[in-house]
């Protein structure tokens, strides 16, 4: 079955909301879209905006390949899906409250007990712990792919320390900048209030006793991560101090930052840093990245964390097979988004099933990230699909797997012309105190080599513009 085409039908007819894209395209000399390729890669040099691969014999710094042709939505579309994602984000703040409360979707039999407890996510010192405003996910990543004309199905939930953001961002000033007729042809919502939205979450949720206007502050692991670039974007986005473990102290239960005129006070820290390397006095005592105290100061209540320790729970590709019943149990609703059908491996008729099926289907760790950790049956050949069986039979409860799905695809100007490339989505949720505030649109990451379904930048992907237009 072909995938779903976002611009033009089956039938050949251009699909609402496309109409002046397809009419842009068409006149449009390819000479053109290749010059206006070649000034945004330069205009994201000269910011600067790059990434590194773990891993990789050079580790260098590269661009994230950036598509001149935007993938467009129309608000309908947007309407439906951003309903979805409210409601999945509130069910998982629910499950996360509860697991580390009465877990009483675990007592109903709901999900299996020993998923959670035995899970490497989860968090013990987190029972019991009253956060303030009860908010453990105040940043979402949702990955999002489309099948058809009605249906957005949800691919994985980032809720640990979700990326991306500053290329939703600085892609739409990019075609702002380099396609100024197109985009003024369009009623395209706007993304760039993205940075008050998110302080204005991050200041709600700061503890009661923070005194007058809470302060805020990006915690990094510093220069050398990947995402080193994002965390200084959005810090000077923000207009926050951007804040390497080292410039920060705990005493007496609070959390201060350094400064040339003394300590000051910290109350929500926005942190690009995982659990383990936090606190070196509650988790790995090796960390050189994190802050002595911090979780002492957090368990006081002195402090936010943004997101909260614990939510890599929600993370695990075989807890996210459980989100619909999520919503079912805590809500008293039917998912909005569906998930994409999944196989336990942990449970032994699903693993019969893959096991029998596994040049049909896409096998994936459940802790897995960046297109890692995974096998795409149809695309491995039988010596590669038989080696990831024995992974599987050896510890089955670390896979789960899926149907390989068509992924939509979008109009994308690649070196022979403009071609349909296959596409996700990444919208960002932010769940404050007071309200969930979600800009439209997010990122589309686009998989540039024909016929892949990988999105990710460090597998050769590369991203889009999103427009959601008035039509």
């Amino acid at each position: 079955m072909p995938a779903f085409n976002e611009m033009v039908s089956s039938e050949g007819n251009c699909r609402p909301g496309h109409e002046i894209l397809q009419r842009w395209l068409n006149g449009t000399d390819p000479a053109i879209l290749a010059t206006r390729r070649a000034e945004a890669e330069l205009l994201f040099r000269r910011i600067g905006i790059t990434f590194a691969v773990y891993g990789e014999a050079d580790a260098e710094e590269r661009l994230i390949p950036f598509d001149i042709i935007p993938r467009i939505l129309t608000r309908r579309e947007w309407d439906t899906l951003s309903r979805g994602l409210e409601q999945r984000v509130k069910a998982l703040n629910a499950f996360l409250n509860d697991i580390y409360d009465r877990a009483e979707i675990l007592a109903a039999g709901r999900i299996p007990a020993d998923l959670i407890y035995r899970n490497p996510y989860y968090r013990p010192e987190m029972a019991r712990l009253k956060l303030p405003h009860q908010v453990y996910v105040m940043i979402a990543g949702i990955d999002v792919v489309r099948v058809d004309d009605n249906d957005f199905y949800v691919l994985e939930d980032n809720v640990r320390t979700p990326s991306g953001v500053s290329y939703m961002l600085e892609n739409r000033e990019v075609m702002m900048r380099l396609l100024p007729d197109l985009f003024s042809e369009h009623r395209i919502a706007p993304v760039e209030n993205y940075p008050d939205e998110l302080l204005a979450t991050l200041r709600s949720v700061a503890p009661r006793s923070a005194p007058g206007e809470p302060t805020v502050v990006l915690l990094t692991p510093g220069p050398f991560n990947s995402a080193y670039y994002e965390h200084s974007f959005l810090a000077d986005r923000l207009g926050i101090e951007l804040v390497e473990g080292r410039d920060l102290l705990v005493r007496d239960g609070f959390v201060y930052m350094r400064t040339t005129e003394g300590p000051k006070r910290v109350d929500v820290i926005y942190r690009r840093l995982d659990d383990d390397f936090l606190d070196p006095l509650t988790f790995r005592p090796d960390s050189m990245l994190g802050v002595p105290g911090l979780i002492h100061a957090y368990r006081n209540g002195n402090v936010t964390l943004a997101n909260a320790v614990g939510t890599g729970i929600a993370d695990d590709k075989a807890v996210y097979s459980y989100v619909p019943e999520m919503v079912r149990f805590y809500l008293g609703e039917e998912p909005i988004l569906k998930n994409v059908p999944t196989w336990r491996c942990r449970e032994p008729d699903a693993l019969g099933h893959v096991l029998d099926n596994i040049a049909d289907l896409v096998v994936k760790e459940v802790s897995g990230s960046g297109g890692y950790g995974m096998l795409i049956g149809p695309a491995a050949d039988a010596k590669t699909r038989s080696a990831f069986a024995e992974k599987i039979k050896a510890n089955p409860e670390n896979f789960i797997a899926q149907p390989t799905l068509a992924l939509s695809t979008s109009p994308t100007f690649v070196d022979s012309g403009i071609a349909p490339r296959h596409v996700d989505l990444r919208p960002f949720v932010l769940t404050g105190a007071d309200k969930v505030r979600i800009v439209p649109g997010g990122l589309t990451r686009v998989a540039l080599r024909e016929g892949s379904l990988i999105v990710n930048s460090s597998q050769g992907g590369g991203t889009k513009d999103t427009w959601v237009i008035d039509a």
